[in-house]
């Protein structure tokens, strides 16, 4: 089944965190948006990490990326105040419009997601 990950699944799937087997055997198929991939580059660059071929190499694993669109980006909004008490970030309201625009469920290391009251069901990796 396919799954829609956010960027603390492929961080831990990149640094080999508890947790990263499981990211591993989600990602042939797994959707990510570009708004979290960007957090994932963000973040491997603000650590010096060669992020040269980084993306092939997802996508060779199966990983499709998904473009941040307006209906998703309306999607995200409505969650603002829902998600602010839980410390949702933009990345995080765009990866639950993206699960929810696909009918996806959402692996992620993130527990506060599970209290979120959505019709997206949330998978801990961890």
């Amino acid at each position: 089944m396919s799954t829609v990950v956010d960027a603390s699944a492929l961080l831990a799937f990149l640094h080999k965190e508890p947790g990263a087997e499981k990211v591993e055997a989600a990602l042939d198929g797994a959707r990510i948006s570009a708004v979290n991939w960007a957090e994932v580059m963000q973040k491997a660059l603000r650590q010096n990490v060669d992020t040269t071929g980084m993306q092939a190499a997802f996508i060779e694993l199966g990983v499709h990326f998904e473009p941040f669109t307006p209906t998703q980006a309306e999607t995200a909004a409505q969650l603002w105040k829902a998600g602010k008490a839980l410390g949702l970030s933009l990345a995080d309201r765009a990866c639950i419009a993206l699960a929810s625009e696909l009918n996806l469920p959402i692996l992620t290391g993130d527990r506060a997601w599970t209290r979120l009251e959505i019709d997206v069901e949330i998978v801990l990796f961890r």
